[in-house]
């Protein structure tokens, strides 16, 4: 019987700054020897895809590939962008848009979020945390690029008390919106996504797609949250 493994990236397959264990590697390509057929797309990085990897669920279950074909893709609408973009603008707060095109920052969400990504390495139990930057955890991000966009999954942003996601569940109820880095009052960012999605939702979209049972998956992960590569084994 074959199985299904459900891979975190961010904090099991690589480490809050984006390096690749060998371990790993070698792990995931014995698993593939052994006949077990096993982020947004923008944040899988290449040297990800060529561990060998039969696809993703990201967005919080947004977007679901399986070998090259995409499965599921439910956007942000372009409305609902725009809406949200001038709300954040409004407030001041800084952002960037998660789409399969690339990560695009705000304005000022390199200056503004290198202390807070400092704080996420620490929360994260980082040695290094007070080196952590913008850059370096997102090395690919996209700084002056449109921010009215088609092309969704997701939308984060930096919140500067636990009032700006207050505030954000109240004006966007045909968005679902959360919290991630740290709990409650605690948390250091807010983030927009399509209502109803879940990565639990993603994968019973996958497993629906492959005809495939629940009791034929393994998942590994640090958080309920996390972004799951597909690898069949």
């Amino acid at each position: 019987m074959s199985k299904i493994i459900f891979i975190d990236v961010d904090g099991t397959l690589v480490d809050y700054e984006n390096k690749l264990p060998s371990s790993a590697v070698e792990a995931i390509r014995q698993a593939r020897k052994n006949e077990h057929k096993g982020r947004s797309k923008a944040e899988i990085y290449p040297e990800i895809w060529a561990i060998g990897v039969d696809g993703l669920i990201g967005g919080n279950g947004a977007y679901v590939e399986d070998n090259g074909k995409v499965v599921v893709h439910r956007l942000i609408t372009l409305d609902q962008c725009k809406r949200i973009v001038d709300w954040l603008h409004s407030r001041k707060l800084e952002f960037y848009l998660e789409s399969n095109n690339g990560l695009f920052a705000s304005e000022n969400f390199e200056a503004a979020g290198n202390p807070v990504i400092k704080k996420y390495a620490a929360y994260k139990g980082k040695a290094d945390a007070e080196v952590m930057t913008v850059r370096k955890i997102f090395p690919d991000m996209i700084f002056g690029g449109d921010l009215y966009r088609d092309d969704l999954n997701k939308i984060s942003f930096i919140l500067n008390s636990y009032d700006d996601y207050l505030a954000a569940a109240e004006e966007f109820t045909d968005v679902k919106v959360g919290t991630w880095g740290g709990k409650g009052d605690t948390a250091l960012f807010g983030d927009f996504g399509v209502k109803g999605l879940s990565k639990s939702r993603g994968i019973a979209d996958l497993m629906e797609y492959l005809n495939a049972d629940k009791a034929d998956t393994i998942a590994f992960g640090d958080s309920k949250w996390a972004t799951k590569l597909l690898i069949k084994i």
